[in-house]
Formats: structure tokens, C-alpha cells, sequence
């Protein structure tokens, strides 16, 4: 399958107030987390994703076409669970995913069919008749991760699907996104503040930040071939030892304690710790790859 969103110089004005200057990324199938603080534009990402509203300037596709003059092409497409939970109170959950999907385009009878699919898959198959009003605010969660993908749909857009559960339901929650994405073929845009839970179970990132792109690609891309070296040292007068001799030799490096990360950009930095180490002659505890995490990631660009 070709990218399913490209954004290119993308920018959203409402008057004065500018929501994203200039966003730039390619989303390929799989799971993609949109990451940002709250209030870095990615609800507005999202909503031009849909098709709810235009961008000011750049171009953004999605599924080929431009959500905003061809929506129509891809609604069908598309299922979407938006982050505030309000939800008509005394509408049974099966209603409610029932009507979405028909709003999707699906007959009545395979639509009726579709809900009670979703809703089993989500853990929710004894409480779909159940009034969404009287529904904990996870199973609210699950209520529109159903009504998103009961209509069997390309990608769906997830806006915080894990606001407001506690640790074991947001890890349920997750393994549900996975199973989604794995098991049934539906490409996911996970929007999150929260990185742990985007490196958990995405495949690739995009980083939103002061209304431009920091970082996007794939997660491995992103966090790098693991070309830093971390020396753990029996004490720190080794590592004080190893710091000398990276010094002098002119070695990017970085002294942490017991540890010294020696700094590259391919193997040669894995030799180099290796022979100062041996010139040294100190003891070693650990020589290691260092591999980024999507937080340095974050860190790195948005300083």
C-alpha cells in the first residue's frame, strides 16, 4: 500500500493564532504515534486528517486524495475516536457503534452485525446494551475504539486513546490497539503525549513541537543504529582512567559515574572503547551498545 497521509509545509491559522507553522512527515502503514505536549496542534493535525477543516497553506493527502474537497472518498475508509469522552448518556453502546457504522455506509442488518463484533473484540460483549451513561470512563475507551473500527475500515485515528485509566486498563488498552493493527490489517495514528506508551507500540513516530515537525520516521530510524558505546567500569577511578585516554585521543565521549558513554556514528566508536579499555588495563563490567529512547529523541530535537 502507498503512504496513507503525507503533509508537506502544512500550516492551520485560525486569525492571529497560529496552531502549526510548517508540519512535514510521510505515515506508512502500521501503527504511527503523533507526539507532542497537550496544545502542540495534533487534535488540528487530526481533524485535517478528517477532513473537518482545511489547512491554511501546504499540502496534505490522505489516502491518495485531499480529505478536504475529496472527503467523501475516504470517510468510508476511515474510522475515528476523538479524545473527549462525551458521550450520549442513555444510548446503548450497540446503538451507538451500530449507527456509526452505518453513518460509514454500511446496510443496517451488516452494520447491526459489525457492532457486535467490535464490541465482543473489545471486551465489552456483556455490557453492550448497557446505557454509555452508566459506563466506567474505560469502558467509554473501549466504546469508541469499537465504534472506529466496526465498519472495517484502512487507518483509524485514535486521539489519547488511554486518557483517563489506570495503568492496567491503559495496558490493556494498548494490547486491544496492537491486536487491531496486527490481527485484522487496520493501520493505526495514535495521538499521545505520553512516550512510553507510543514506544510500546508503535512503529514509527512523528514529533510535533512549536507548530513545526522535530522528528518523523520510523521508530528505529528515530532512535538510531546504537552507535554510542556505554563502558561500565568496576569504580570511578577507571573511569576516570578511560576519560583520560578518550581525551587525549580526541574521542567524543561522556563521563557518568562508574560509566562512560564514548560517542560515534558507526562500529568505530565500539574499537575505540574497546583498545582504550585494553591500554587502560581496567576492569570492565559491561561494554554495550547504546541505543536513544523516543524521550532523548524528543529532548535532542526540541532544544
Amino acid at each position: 500500500m502507498d503512504s496513507l497521509v503525507t503533509a508537506d509545509a502544512v500550516a492551520k491559522r485560525y486569525g492571529s493564532f497560529t496552531a502549526l507553522s510548517s508540519v512535514d512527515f510521510t505515515i506508512d502503514p502500521g501503527i504511527t504515534g503523533l507526539l507532542g505536549a497537550n496544545g502542540t496542534g495534533k487534535t488540528t493535525l487530526l481533524g485535517m486528517m478528517l477532513g473537518l477543516h482545511p489547512v491554511t497553506a501546504g499540502t496534505l493527502t490522505v489516502l491518495g486524495v485531499n480529505p478536504y474537497t475529496q472527503g467523501h472518498l475516504i470517510r468510508a475508509r476511515m474510522g475515528y475516536s476523538p479524545e473527549h469522552h462525551t458521550l450520549p448518556g442513555d444510548v446503548k453502546a450497540a446503538d451507538f457503534v451500530h449507527h456509526v457504522a452505518e453513518l460509514h455506509g454500511l446496510p443496517p442488518r451488516e452494520a447491526k452485525t459489525r457492532a457486535s463484533d467490535a464490541l465482543w473484540l473489545v471486551g465489552l460483549a456483556e455490557e453492550r446494551f448497557r446505557p454509555m451513561g452508566t459506563m466506567s470512563t474505560g469502558q467509554r475507551q473501549r466504546v469508541k475504539l469499537a465504534q472506529a473500527i466496526a465498519h472495517d475500515p484502512a487507518v483509524v485515528l485514535l486521539d489519547e486513546p488511554t486518557d483517563g485509566l489506570d495503568p492496567e486498563q491503559r495496558d490493556e488498552m494498548l494490547r486491544l490497539i496492537r491486536t487491531v493493527a496486527t490481527s485484522f490489517g487496520i493501520s493505526v495514528i495514535l495521538s499521545s503525549h505520553l512516550l512510553d506508551e507510543v514506544e510500546r507500540i508503535c512503529d514509527a513516530a512523528v514529533i510535533i513541537g512549536e507548530g513545526r515537525t522535530l522528528a518523523a520516521g520510523s521508530l528505529d530510524a528515530l532512535r538510531g543504529s546504537g552507535a554510542d558505546v556505554v563502558i561500565d567500569l568496576e569504580s570511578t577511578e577507571d573511569a576516570a582512567t578511560v576519560v583520560g585516554l578518550l581525551s587525549q585521543r580526541g574521542i567524543p565521549h561522556l563521563p557518568d559515574g562508574r560509566s562512560v558513554v564514548v560517542q560515534g556514528q558507526d562500529d568505530s566508536a565500539f574499537d575505540a572503547a574497546r583498545d582504550v579499555c585494553a591500554e587502560a588495563g581496567v576492569s570492565i563490567r559491561r561494554l554495550s551498545r547504546r541505543r536513544l529512547s523516543l524521550e532523548d529523541v524528543f529532548l535532542e530535537r526540541a532544544s
